[in-house]
């Protein structure tokens, strides 16, 4: 057996690691701030870039480095284009994940030279430009400064022309600026919706692109101009079906609710664009499969795209599959057809199954324990 002494050398070494390791650490943190508040030009760059580099996957670095934000800023000022680049990735990556980081970079003045960059020819720093403001406008504080500094049509534009990484960046921030109350209708005033939608088409529909893509029309066909808008666009109704039948959960939760506060605003109007883009299945599946809100609402506008908005009567029950074989009957095209009764018969089977194990629950519950339980599992066929 170890003695005591030698349980203390051991410990004892790995507290000498762990402080020398902090002293290290401590010292690499000082040097880097001394040489980014140095007149050096040359000194600035590069603790710029050391500092993006220690702060990429390292919080306590992001703590550390906070008295760094002020030099930063100053360094996107600075008449080159190399400088701005260092400068704005070392503060982006101070703000990932640190809320007094994202308020203290705008309280420091970046966001006008930040606008500068989203104007700038020059494409990368525009798409550097256009992540900050993504980071940024996280914070719940930062929303109504950014919104207010007219960065809401910049960002439509560059949805509409910018790179490809710069459009998916453009519209997470419009929609984390959506967010705030007032903003969506100066969003919608922009006319964002066709490219989105075209956005939307492109992009992986389990994405995360997608997912703020289907939150931002949800959002916007709460307005007349924004349903209008989507169901002008070629594709574009389709465009958030796809997602409701392939998206993350989060998303075709979206979807399903942007479908549903259309038809809700006016059925008449908005139910034939939609029921004609083949939507019953996907429904049907989220009816099954779907969150809890979204089986709500999913459940509630087939109720609303079958063909008669009036009750049923009593010998019609108002069931899920009467209302599905009612638009079974209305949708054109026998491989439409027979998906959506592939899909009613796969239900029911769900169902049958669910009620099986409720009622093997209750007899459990209210068999008594000194009676033996006989047996009631059961199979049922499944294809």
């Amino acid at each position: 057996m170890d003695s005591p002494s030698n349980f203390c050398t051991e410990e004892t070494i790995a507290s000498a690691g762990d402080y020398v390791n902090r002293n290290l650490c401590s010292s690499k943190v000082n040097d880097t701030l001394k040489l980014i508040q140095s007149e050096d030009l040359n000194f600035k760059l590069e603790a710029a870039m050391e500092i993006r580099r220690l702060t990429k996957t390292s919080q306590r670095y992001r703590r550390q480095f906070s008295n760094a934000v002020k030099p930063l800023v100053e360094m996107l000022r600075y008449d080159s284009v190399e400088v701005n680049e260092a400068a704005l990735l070392a503060l982006l990556n101070l703000a990932v994940k640190d809320e007094k980081n994202k308020i203290s970079i705008i309280d420091a003045g970046a966001l006008e030279p930040i606008i500068g960059f989203l104007q700038s020819d020059n494409s990368t720093l525009q798409e550097h430009a256009t992540a900050s403001l993504l980071t940024l406008s996280a914070s719940s504080i930062n929303k109504p400064i950014i919104s207010s500094a007219g960065v809401i049509p910049l960002l439509v534009e560059i949805l509409r022309y910018g790179s490809l990484q710069a459009k998916v960046d453009a519209v997470m921030a419009l929609y984390n600026l959506s967010t705030h109350p007032g903003n969506l209708s100066e969003i919608l005033r922009m006319e964002p919706v066709p490219s989105i939608v075209e956005l939307l088409k492109f992009c992986k529909k389990s994405s995360k692109t997608a997912e703020k893509c289907a939150a931002l029309i949800e959002s916007l066909v709460g307005f007349e101009e924004g349903r209008i808008a989507l169901t002008s666009e070629e594709g574009g109704v389709l465009a958030v079906v796809e997602v409701l039948e392939s998206g993350s959960r989060q998303s075709r939760e979206h979807a399903v609710g942007a479908l549903l506060t259309m038809c809700q605003s006016d059925r008449c109007k908005y139910r034939e664009p939609i029921l004609k883009e083949g939507v019953v299945p996907g429904l049907l599946e989220l009816t099954v499969q779907g969150s809890p809100k979204s089986q709500t609402k999913a459940n509630t506008l087939l109720r609303l795209l079958r063909d008669s908005p009036y009750p049923r009567s009593e010998l019609q029950a108002d069931t899920l599959e009467n209302i599905v074989c009612n638009l079974i009957s209305q949708i054109d095209g026998e491989e439409q057809s027979g998906k959506a009764k592939q899909m009613l018969a796969e239900m029911v089977q769900v169902s049958m199954e669910q009620s099986l194990r409720h009622l093997q629950q209750r007899a459990l519950v209210y068999t008594p324990s000194d009676l033996p339980v006989s047996s009631c599992s059961s199979e049922v066929s499944s294809k």
